[in-house]
């Protein structure tokens, strides 16, 4: 059940289907990725997670899992040059919070987490596509440039999304992301704290690449 989860949720070793989904049109990746098929597989293991507490060396499994699709995806979106990709990479390592978390067994965190992400990464998606349509469907952002005043509404909406990703106070993304922290480094256990380290580290290439 698991590995059907990490695949449908793409997770680390499973994940790369989902860069190669940005081929489509910008409505139906928002869509992928806040609201149906990639939290597909976070929503199985929440609803499954009487069965995952029975096994509780898988759901150690699950979040080293977990923690190395997070650094993985975050660490990849710093190297992409294609708009789309880059919040592709982005939503890639914030299901790995959502895991990791669900490894824990603080299910209802991932759960929040995965909501609060569906809004914020559905405007960053649809911003984008405000974006690439009005540079004639070049994606490339090493093209990009002096975008503010041309597309201030996109400027806008693109910035709080991206305030929101970085998990800055008073924003969605914080909310869920500094308890997943707090879970984490609290656990008493080696394993919670390499978990907070990494959801740290994970946090500041998030906002690097933002």
């Amino acid at each position: 059940m698991f590995f059907g989860a990490m695949g449908k949720s793409a997770q680390f070793l499973l994940h790369t289907w989902l860069p190669d989904a940005m081929e489509g049109p910008t409505p139906v990746s928002a869509l992928i990725h806040a609201a149906t098929l990639v939290t597909a597989g976070v929503f199985l293991f929440v609803r499954f997670s009487l069965l995952f507490e029975q096994t509780p060396s898988v759901l150690i499994f699950v979040s080293f899992i977990g923690a190395a699709t997070a650094f993985f995806a975050a660490s990849s979106g710093l190297a992409q040059n294609d708009l789309k990709k880059v919040i592709a990479y982005s939503t890639c390592s914030q299901l790995g919070y959502m895991v990791f978390t669900c490894g824990l067994s603080h299910y209802q965190l991932g759960f929040f987490h995965l909501v609060n992400h569906a809004f914020f990464k559905a405007l960053l998606f649809l911003s984008a596509g405000g974006i690439i349509h009005a540079n004639s469907s070049i994606q490339d952002i090493r093209k990009y440039g002096g975008l503010a005043r041309l597309l201030p509404l996109s400027f806008i909406m693109f910035t709080i999304g991206s305030l929101a990703l970085m998990g800055l106070p008073f924003l969605t993304g914080f909310y869920s992301k500094d308890i997943i922290l707090e879970v984490a480094g609290g656990a008493g256990s080696i394993l919670g704290s390499y978990l907070r380290w990494i959801g740290l580290l994970t946090a500041f290439l998030t906002a690097i690449y933002s």
